[in-house]
């Protein structure tokens, strides 16, 4: 029903959106994730409104478009999502919406060598965690803005270079801290894998509960299992996601007391969606941070 809507919607624009100003004087972008809307209302600036379909605490892996996100992505200039199956439920309505306006995955942009898979060989989404990898995946967006704005293209070129030497500077920041956890407690337990990325770039071994996909099966193996991975190392705590059910977490955290080790629950961690606008954590940098403190105050033993 969703996509005969949209197919109805675009129908009645059968020539087409073009990108360019709108009525205010911006150019209206839509995003899925905040990983994407925030960090591109930033390069945009007062050339741009952005709106992000998903919000605070919402699992893109299981999202599935409303009548309202229709509405919303119709009237979008540009739209913009993360890909690499992500957005598995939504793949529809962007190659319907696709058919009259610009709509660009991101992290389709990416060479495949530099992605990582599971065992299965799926590909890894959660590229956000990879500061240099989504630098080219927002270096991407930006090239579209700069097509559909052309006499702006220095004004986007100049917040660009502006934010990523921020990025430069998180990523630097990131690996001095993560530097300070003892190596043999460098190991990373969350719920699900979204943290691959991250534990490459940073040099943390990950556990994942689940798979890459919240839609994956979480068995009793997988908890014995990582379960013998805390004790052999003794790691001190796990984490929950802010978008993840902690049940797993906790079950880890008891089964391992019942093991005679005293794990403890190292805090909330942002995975597949960021924190509330307008707070720190509601950025993309202050949401990267939040989880480097995090991680690194709990596996190093000395807080946040």
């Amino acid at each position: 029903m969703l996509v005969l809507s949209l197919s109805l919607l675009a129908a009645c624009s059968a020539e087409g959106k073009k990108p360019g100003k709108s009525e205010n004087g911006k150019i209206n972008i839509v995003t899925t994730i905040a990983q994407i809307a925030e960090p591109l209302s930033v390069i945009g600036g007062d050339k741009v409104d952005v709106h992000s379909l998903m919000g605070p605490g919402v699992d893109p892996h299981l999202y599935t478009a409303t009548q309202g996100d229709i509405a919303t992505l119709e009237n979008g200039d540009m739209i913009f999502y993360s890909g690499l199956h992500l957005e598995a439920n939504m793949l529809k309505v962007f190659e319907e919406i696709g058919k009259n306006r610009p709509v660009l995955a991101i992290g389709e942009v990416i060479p495949e060598e530099e992605l990582l898979r599971d065992a299965g060989g799926a590909i890894d989404p959660h590229i956000w965690f990879d500061i240099d990898l989504w630098k080219q995946a927002l270096s991407a967006a930006t090239d579209e803005l700069k097509k559909a704005l052309p006499d702006d293209a220095d004004y986007f070129d100049n917040n660009r270079k502006s934010y990523f030497d921020k990025l430069d500077a998180l990523k630097a920041d990131a690996q001095e801290k993560v530097g300070q956890i003892p190596q043999d407690k460098r190991i990373l337990v969350t719920a699900h894998d979204a943290f691959g990325y991250f534990g490459r770039l940073l040099g943390i071994q990950v556990v994942g509960l689940q798979g890459l996909s919240t839609e994956d099966e979480i068995g009793l193996s997988d908890i014995d299992d990582t379960i013998s991975t805390l004790i052999a190392h003794d790691v001190p705590a796990v984490f929950i996601e802010s978008s993840i059910n902690p049940a797993s977490i906790n079950a880890v955290i008891e089964g391992a007391k019942k093991k005679g080790l005293d794990v403890k629950l190292g805090g909330e961690l942002f995975s597949d969606a960021m924190g509330e606008a307008g707070t720190l954590e509601g950025t993309y940098l202050g949401m990267y941070a939040h989880n480097v403190d995090t991680i690194a105050g709990a596996l190093s033993g000395k807080g946040q």
